[in-house]
């Protein structure tokens, strides 16, 4: 349910409560190439969130060994290093990520519905498993 508000002429309608709580529950989602960036996430390891050494860097041109690559775009970037840590620690994911995670635009509905997806748990449950 709506009302106008006849004092103020140009303000919007506003939502009753229940209209207030079924999109505060609506389940959050991502996009396609956010969902294949999630994907694509699962095979990186922890250590590919980091920048390489010098001497790694190094010994990797010397043997023809790759060095893990970013991602090119920084929003997406943000989503994949919080999708492996997802992948590879379940709701143990480090504080600074997610707030990087929202800091990129993102939802901490979003951050749960990642969660959930990649663990196979019931999204709700990050809000108090957020590891310092």
């Amino acid at each position: 349910m709506a009302y106008l508000d006849i004092n103020n002429i140009s303000a919007a309608p506003v939502m009753g409560r229940a209209a207030e709580r079924r999109q505060m529950t609506a389940p959050a989602s991502f996009s396609p190439i956010e969902w294949s960036v999630i994907a694509l996430a699962k095979r990186d390891r922890i250590s590919s969130l980091s920048e390489p050494s010098r001497l790694s860097r190094a010994f990797g041109s010397l043997f023809g060994l790759g060095t893990a690559s970013h991602l090119a775009e920084p929003r997406l970037e943000t989503l994949r290093r919080l999708a492996v840590h997802a992948w590879k620690r379940g709701y143990a994911l480090p504080a600074s990520e997610v707030a990087l995670f929202l800091k990129a635009g993102f939802t901490m509905g979003q951050a749960e519905t990642l969660v959930a997806s990649v663990t196979g748990g019931q999204v709700g449950q990050l809000a108090w498993r957020i590891a310092a």
